[in-house]
């Protein structure tokens, strides 16, 4: 028992920093049910890594979707069933539809399942795009966003660019 304590208490711990992130996203976006979002488990075409990710319209050009991955491989698992397959019965993938969200797919952002009543979010997740990270090596990109955008991405804990550079897929 006291090592199985031990396990889920560095467990618990390795949680707080995405906690803090999706307490910072939530104070600056509000909640949103979002219907029939595009989402998969293989590979998106527009992008290189091959994780589950959702489609979700670019605020300022609804016309145009953002890939969001799941680069995270902490607490993926209850969403990647709910993602499914072909064969995932119907009643697991209707636990995610609708979709709460709350930020800006260019940047940071988080997702919930709605509750049984549908009255609330539960099992939070903080997805992000790799150039919002601060990580060295990777440039963090404005993806055209107006300084109001790029200044509440700022605020909610993406690290994105202080001038605007030119949109990456516009290459």
């Amino acid at each position: 028992m006291l090592l199985y304590s031990a396990f889920r208490a560095v467990l618990q711990l390795a949680y707080i920093r995405p906690s803090i992130y999706i307490q910072r996203v939530l104070w600056q976006y509000p909640w949103q049910l979002l219907t029939g979002v595009p989402r998969g488990r293989n590979k998106h075409p527009q992008v290189q890594e091959d994780e589950m990710w959702l489609e979700l319209p670019n605020p300022e050009a609804p016309e145009e979707q953002i890939p969001l991955l799941f680069l995270s491989g902490m607490r993926t698992f209850w969403w990647m069933r709910r993602f499914g397959t072909a064969r995932t019965k119907p009643e697991l993938k209707a636990q995610i539809e609708p979709l709460w969200f709350a930020g800006d797919p260019r940047f940071i952002a988080v997702i919930a399942a709605a509750s049984r009543k549908g009255e609330a979010p539960k099992r939070l997740h903080l997805l992000y795009q790799r150039t919002a990270t601060g990580r060295r090596g990777i440039e963090p990109t404005d993806w055209n966003a107006s300084p109001a955008a790029l200044e509440r991405a700022r605020r909610s804990g993406a690290h994105v660019p202080d001038a605007v550079h030119p949109h990456p897929r516009a290459h």
